[in-house]
Protein backbone atom coordinates (compact mmCIF):
# COMPACT_ATOMS: atom_id res chain seq x y z
CA UNK A 1 0.00 0.00 0.00
CA UNK A 2 1.26 3.40 -0.94
CA UNK A 3 0.15 6.84 0.96
CA UNK A 4 -0.07 10.50 -1.21
CA UNK A 5 -1.03 13.52 -0.95
CA UNK A 6 -3.27 15.36 -3.30
CA UNK A 7 -4.26 19.22 -3.10
CA UNK A 8 -5.85 21.81 -4.46
CA UNK A 9 -4.52 25.47 -4.13
CA UNK A 10 -7.43 28.33 -4.60
CA UNK A 11 -6.43 31.75 -5.62
CA UNK A 12 -9.47 33.90 -6.92
CA UNK A 13 -11.83 31.45 -7.55
CA UNK A 14 -8.99 28.98 -9.65
CA UNK A 15 -7.44 25.88 -8.76
CA UNK A 16 -4.14 25.28 -9.29
CA UNK A 17 -3.85 22.76 -11.89
CA UNK A 18 -1.13 20.31 -12.91
CA UNK A 19 -1.66 19.21 -16.57
CA UNK A 20 0.63 15.86 -17.10
CA UNK A 21 2.47 16.27 -19.92
CA UNK A 22 6.10 15.54 -19.65
CA UNK A 23 7.38 12.63 -17.71
CA UNK A 24 7.61 9.26 -19.82
CA UNK A 25 5.27 6.31 -18.62
CA UNK A 26 3.38 8.53 -16.96
CA UNK A 27 -0.23 6.57 -16.12
CA UNK A 28 -1.49 10.74 -15.14
CA UNK A 29 -0.48 11.36 -19.01
CA UNK A 30 -2.81 13.94 -20.63
CA UNK A 31 -4.61 14.11 -17.27
CA UNK A 32 -5.16 17.37 -14.95
CA UNK A 33 -4.66 16.88 -11.42
CA UNK A 34 -4.19 18.70 -8.12
CA UNK A 35 -0.52 18.59 -7.14
CA UNK A 36 0.92 16.31 -4.47
CA UNK A 37 2.59 13.24 -4.59
CA UNK A 38 3.97 9.83 -2.89
CA UNK A 39 5.20 10.00 0.92
CA UNK A 40 8.28 9.27 1.86
CA UNK A 41 9.64 6.96 4.60
CA UNK A 42 9.50 8.55 7.51
CA UNK A 43 7.70 11.33 6.64
CA UNK A 44 4.07 12.31 8.65
CA UNK A 45 1.34 13.41 5.40
CA UNK A 46 1.87 16.94 5.94
CA UNK A 47 5.42 16.76 5.66
CA UNK A 48 4.55 14.64 2.56
CA UNK A 49 1.69 17.48 1.61
CA UNK A 50 4.21 20.42 2.13
CA UNK A 51 7.47 18.55 0.50
CA UNK A 52 5.81 17.33 -2.39
CA UNK A 53 3.36 21.18 -3.22
CA UNK A 54 6.90 22.69 -2.99
CA UNK A 55 8.60 20.67 -4.99
CA UNK A 56 6.03 20.86 -7.73
CA UNK A 57 5.05 24.32 -7.35
CA UNK A 58 8.09 26.86 -5.67
CA UNK A 59 4.80 27.56 -3.22
CA UNK A 60 4.91 27.49 0.64
CA UNK A 61 1.29 26.59 2.15
CA UNK A 62 0.56 28.85 5.07
CA UNK A 63 -2.69 27.04 5.94
CA UNK A 64 -4.30 23.75 4.71
CA UNK A 65 -7.88 21.69 5.30
CA UNK A 66 -7.70 18.11 5.04
CA UNK A 67 -10.57 17.23 2.85
CA UNK A 68 -11.40 13.65 2.50
CA UNK A 69 -9.40 10.64 2.40
CA UNK A 70 -9.39 8.57 -1.25
CA UNK A 71 -9.05 4.61 -1.57
CA UNK A 72 -7.28 4.14 -4.98
CA UNK A 73 -7.91 0.18 -5.87
CA UNK A 74 -6.17 -0.10 -9.12
CA UNK A 75 -5.95 -3.19 -10.52
CA UNK A 76 -3.96 -5.16 -8.23
CA UNK A 77 -2.42 -1.94 -6.50
CA UNK A 78 -3.87 -0.26 -3.23
CA UNK A 79 -3.22 3.69 -2.49
CA UNK A 80 -4.33 6.05 -0.13
CA UNK A 81 -4.42 9.80 -1.12
CA UNK A 82 -4.86 12.12 1.49
CA UNK A 83 -7.24 15.17 -0.17
CA UNK A 84 -6.38 18.68 0.63
CA UNK A 85 -7.38 22.19 -0.11
CA UNK A 86 -5.37 25.36 0.43
CA UNK A 87 -6.31 29.04 0.48
CA UNK A 88 -2.90 30.68 1.96
CA UNK A 89 0.65 30.00 0.41
CA UNK A 90 3.61 32.18 -0.59
CA UNK A 91 6.53 31.81 -3.21
CA UNK A 92 6.69 32.30 -6.77
CA UNK A 93 5.36 29.22 -9.31
CA UNK A 94 8.42 27.71 -10.73
CA UNK A 95 8.34 25.21 -14.06
CA UNK A 96 7.14 21.79 -12.70
CA UNK A 97 9.22 18.44 -14.45
CA UNK A 98 6.06 16.40 -14.49
CA UNK A 99 3.66 19.10 -16.34
CA UNK A 100 2.16 22.02 -16.74
CA UNK A 101 0.66 24.05 -14.35
CA UNK A 102 -2.13 26.22 -14.57
CA UNK A 103 -4.62 28.41 -13.00
CA UNK A 104 -8.19 27.44 -13.80
CA UNK A 105 -11.23 28.32 -13.21
CA UNK A 106 -13.28 26.55 -10.96
CA UNK A 107 -16.27 26.24 -12.60
CA UNK A 108 -13.81 24.98 -15.51
CA UNK A 109 -12.29 22.13 -14.19
CA UNK A 110 -15.03 19.90 -14.86
CA UNK A 111 -14.58 20.32 -18.00
CA UNK A 112 -10.96 19.14 -18.69
CA UNK A 113 -9.61 15.98 -19.20
CA UNK A 114 -9.66 13.94 -15.54
CA UNK A 115 -9.71 10.57 -14.15
CA UNK A 116 -13.08 9.60 -13.97
CA UNK A 117 -13.41 9.25 -10.05
CA UNK A 118 -11.75 12.57 -9.59
CA UNK A 119 -15.05 14.06 -11.41
CA UNK A 120 -16.80 12.11 -8.15
CA UNK A 121 -14.43 14.04 -5.42
CA UNK A 122 -13.92 16.84 -7.18
CA UNK A 123 -17.71 17.94 -7.75
CA UNK A 124 -17.72 17.37 -3.49
CA UNK A 125 -14.47 19.30 -3.16
CA UNK A 126 -15.99 22.49 -5.22
CA UNK A 127 -19.06 22.09 -3.31
CA UNK A 128 -17.16 22.55 -0.25
CA UNK A 129 -18.89 19.51 1.34
CA UNK A 130 -17.71 18.52 4.71
CA UNK A 131 -14.98 16.01 4.91
CA UNK A 132 -15.53 12.48 3.43
CA UNK A 133 -14.05 9.07 2.50
CA UNK A 134 -13.85 7.70 -1.11
CA UNK A 135 -13.72 4.06 -2.88
CA UNK A 136 -12.47 4.22 -6.18
CA UNK A 137 -11.62 1.09 -7.82
CA UNK A 138 -10.02 1.04 -11.86
CA UNK A 139 -9.43 -1.97 -14.17
CA UNK A 140 -7.80 -1.20 -17.13
CA UNK A 141 -7.39 2.85 -16.26
CA UNK A 142 -11.54 2.93 -16.12
CA UNK A 143 -13.50 3.63 -13.32
CA UNK A 144 -15.83 0.59 -12.48
CA UNK A 145 -17.02 1.14 -9.46
CA UNK A 146 -16.94 3.83 -6.60
CA UNK A 147 -18.65 4.52 -3.09
CA UNK A 148 -18.95 6.99 -0.28
CA UNK A 149 -17.20 5.28 3.22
Amino acid sequence: MKYTTLCYIEKENKYLMLYRNKKKNDMNQGKWLGVGGHKEEGESIEECLLREVYEETGLKLLNYELCGKLHFYIDDFYEVSYLYKSTEFEGNLIDCDEGRLEWVIKNEILNLPLWEGDYLFLNKLLNNEPYFEMKLVYKNDCLKEWELL
